[in-house]
């Protein structure tokens, strides 16, 4: 009996299909399909999970795949904590508003802006470190986090696990400092779950803006495309529909979220917070 042999797809079919998932319109994806490409495509938010819990080799790996992201002067002014006792994340589940993803994801990771490190290399080779008092610096270790966790995220989503990024963390970074024993000069960036996702419960790709809103040639174009906006709020209540999804209208949803001091959900002070936390933001 001939073994079988794995076949590669046709690379014009995947691209349409991987197009169409991803923005649900006539956008035509040129260039090759390859497996990278894929992964980053299919990417979703996966906020059911399986109990199994992620072995540390594949977190090894993860890291690997985030530290070989770019890093501005090669500081690598980040670091995570990989948070896996069930009563820690619980507390920090709290910081965010219990959400189910991450009581259920059996991993939790938390990015870090990592100036502690820097600063006491610095420090020990007789230097003031006066450069990491300024936003540049503040900046640079929230860039460098992202950058690294989304390297992470192409990493595990290739090998079959789903993650879900956690914004809220930063709805209390003192409390969450105090629960992972951060040193003045580290800020809680966002989370990240980490899981094998619940096959009973699939996430669909959920669909973005056209690419002629967020894509410009040579100099901005500020008009905004209001027959893309109108076709974006359809197709997006289609996809929330579609996965029993309280039906948004996204231009409202974007209107709410800023409208007010309010709706920032406490987070209008993350500025006096990363002061208290060590960062001068000069």
């Amino acid at each position: 009996m001939t073994p079988s042999v794995a076949t590669k797809p046709d690379e014009s079919d995947r691209l349409r299909e991987l197009a169409g998932e991803r923005y649900r319109n006539d956008q035509r994806l040129g260039g090759r399909w390859n497996e990278t490409v894929d992964t980053i495509l299919s990417h979703r938010s996966v906020r059911h999970y399986l109990p199994t819990p992620v072995p540390s080799e594949t977190v090894e790996l993860a890291i690997a795949a985030a530290q070989s992201a770019p890093s501005s002067s090669n500081l690598q002014a980040w670091s995570v904590v990989a948070v896996e006792d069930a009563d820690r994340r619980s507390r920090l589940n709290a910081v965010a508003g219990n959400q189910r993803q991450i009581a259920q994801a059996p991993l939790l990771l938390i990015w870090l802006a990592d100036l502690a490190r820097p600063r006491a290399i610095a420090t020990e080779r007789g230097s003031t470190a006066e450069g990491l008092d300024y936003v540049e610096s503040f900046l640079l270790g929230v860039i460098d986090a992202a950058l690294a966790a989304q390297n992470a995220v192409v990493a595990l989503e290739s090998l079959g696990l789903g993650t879900c990024y956690i914004g809220a963390i930063r709805n209390d970074p003192e409390t969450v400092s105090r629960e992972l024993g951060l040193p003045d000069g580290v800020f809680p960036v966002f989370g990240l779950t980490v899981g094998f996702p619940d096959p009973a419960v699939p996430a669909g790709v959920k669909p973005r803006l056209p690419q002629t809103t967020v894509l410009h040639r040579e100099t901005y174009d500020g008009e905004l495309p209001e027959e893309d906006l109108a076709d974006y709020n359809r197709v997006l209540q289609s996809f929330q529909s579609e996965q029993a999804m309280p039906l948004i209208d996204w231009t409202d949803q974007v209107r709410n979220r800023i409208a007010t001091v309010e709706s920032l959900k406490g987070r209008h002070v993350l500025g006096d917070v990363a002061r208290r936390l060590g960062f001068k933001l000069k």
